[in-house]
């Protein structure tokens, strides 16, 4: 069991396994971008020094809606490089800087909630004005944002990293879930899906739930019953599009260990409305051959739409040849679809995400809802003092805390060169599309799954990176948290 492992007992294996590729635990951190975490987690004030001894003179009123680990990381970026920062947050949630990457933990009850809930408050950078109230009217002309309260912030360079709300309305059966954001007060929408039989680690609330409503299923494994799994990917684009896959991971873990009556017994199912297990084809194979190896079952092409009399109902799609079209010389394609009615015991549902309606819908929105930027400098495609980054920007690929590493040291070096000089230079750092995903394939494995546009793998470390290792278990339970909370969010990770 995880809870009972050595920490100490637990890196030093890890020395030892990167000792035989011939690099030190220091070394490996530099190249995935880590650097020291004791100096991150302790202060370092020899850094502080040359960061304040170089910052830059440069002045004007940054307004950032949205201070979870994106926002709140740029502000404290943003501090650290200005010598007179002049910055303003808005954020209603309490716990809005809580780690959403452990909320898969939470779900397979290696961590509990508490582990992964962190105060806002304690996060916000000296000097930063935070106001506790939620952005619903945008006036770019004008350069204004208006709050649910009817407070009137104006600003000279605005970011937007308002996350992504859960849909689950969008889902015929749970419309009274509504739609939710992961680190908010949930238990009322997590009651209404449990009573169908629903779970979700997609929220904090959530996950806790999903750990106990996995419980009665491998209980229910363990005493003999015949049992289904089913776990979900929507339509949508999503945050940690690896996540449904993990859960369905560990569930397997979960009933191994309760013995192997209990693991016969389960059928574990996925259902992801794509074509594939990943977009990128090296991870596919290698997730493609861990399904097999594990005995899970996938059905491709199939999106949840609703639950309905206690069954999870999707949609099948499929395209056929068409017609021949005489003018074109070619065939038509006809697109197909039938519902799909399917029994279960645990069912995971992934929700169809969305940017919220206020954001997504104004004038700094776009048609699918998202914030459209220059993927390389994530700057607004009509509105140049405008940024976004995080969940909610418009980009082919970077929705994970990883991606928001990358990303908000190009948008803190983008708008301290717009404020300098007007422009931003081509010399500026580029955000490339780095993504990384540590998909974890049971409990003591990960398979980290780094890549960009480029949709081939991009490995930090030299080690075949569609591999199953204990090396980066250890790097997600271990070192992945401390890393973000406190190195992303003193704005030097």
């Amino acid at each position: 069991m995880i809870e009972n492992r050595d920490v100490q007992k637990d890196l030093k294996q890890l020395d030892a396994i990167l000792k035989e590729q011939g690099i030190s635990r220091r070394d490996a951190m530099k190249m995935m971008g880590i650097g020291s975490l004791s100096a991150l987690m302790m202060g370092n004030t020899e850094a502080e020094a040359a960061t304040f001894a170089n910052a830059s003179e440069a002045k004007g009123k940054i307004l950032i809606v949205g201070g979870g680990l994106a926002g709140m990381s740029t502000a404290a970026r943003l501090t650290n490089q200005l010598a007179n920062p002049d910055i303003t947050v808005i954020e209603p949630g309490e716990l809005s800087v809580s780690y959403q990457p452990g909320q898969t933990l939470v779900g397979a009850g290696v961590w509990k909630q508490s582990d992964i809930q962190y105060k806002r408050d304690d996060f916000v950078p000296s000097g930063v004005k935070l106001v506790k109230e939620t952005a619903v009217e945008f006036d770019p002309d004008s350069n204004t944002v208006v709050t649910d309260k009817g407070t009137k912030i104006s600003y000279d360079y605005l970011v937007i990293a308002a996350g992504i709300q859960l849909n689950y309305a969008a889902i015929e059966g749970l419309e009274e879930a509504g739609e939710l954001f992961s680190s908010g007060k949930n238990t009322k929408a997590v009651d209404i899906m449990t009573a169908l039989g629903v779970s979700s680690i997609y929220s904090a609330d959530g996950s806790a739930a999903t750990w106990i409503n996995m419980q009665k299923f491998i209980a229910n494994a363990k005493k003999g019953k015949k049992v289904k799994g089913v776990f979900t990917h929507p339509n949508t684009p999503i945050k940690c599009g690896g996540a449904p896959k993990k859960i369905m991971y560990l569930t397997n873990a979960r009933l191994k260990e309760a013995g192997k009556d209990a693991r016969a017994n389960a059928d574990l199912h996925f259902y992801p409305n794509g074509s594939t297990m990943f977009g990128v084809p090296e991870y596919h194979e290698a997730i493609k051959a861990q399904f097999e190896r594990e005995g899970f079952k996938w059905s491709y092409a199939h999106n949840l739409t609703a639950i309905r009399d206690g069954k999870a109902i999707f949609n099948h799609h499929w395209k056929e040849k068409g017609e021949w079209d005489e003018d074109l010389e070619e065939f038509g394609v006809d697109l197909k679809s039938e519902e799909v009615a399917v029994d279960f015991d645990f069912l995971h549902v992934t929700p169809p995400m969305k940017a919220p309606d206020t954001i997504g819908k104004s004038p700094i929105g776009s048609r699918k809802g998202w914030v459209p930027v220059k993927k390389e400098t994530l700057q607004h495609v009509k509105f140049p003092n405008v940024f976004a980054l995080g969940d909610i920007a418009a980009v082919p690929m970077g929705k994970t805390g990883g991606s928001a590493r990358k990303q908000y040291k190009v948008v803190v070096n983008n708008i301290i060169s717009m404020m300098e000089n007007g422009k931003i230079p081509d010399s500026n750092l580029k955000y490339a599309g780095y993504t990384v995903c540590p998909l974890i394939t049971s409990i003591g494995t990960v398979m980290l799954a780094e890549f960009n546009w480029t949709k081939k793998p991009t490995p930090f470390v030299p080690l075949d990176p569609t591999k199953e290792r204990y090396i980066w278990w250890l790097l997600k339970v271990y070192l992945l948290k401390p890393m973000t909370i406190y190195g992303m969010l003193s704005g030097k990770a």
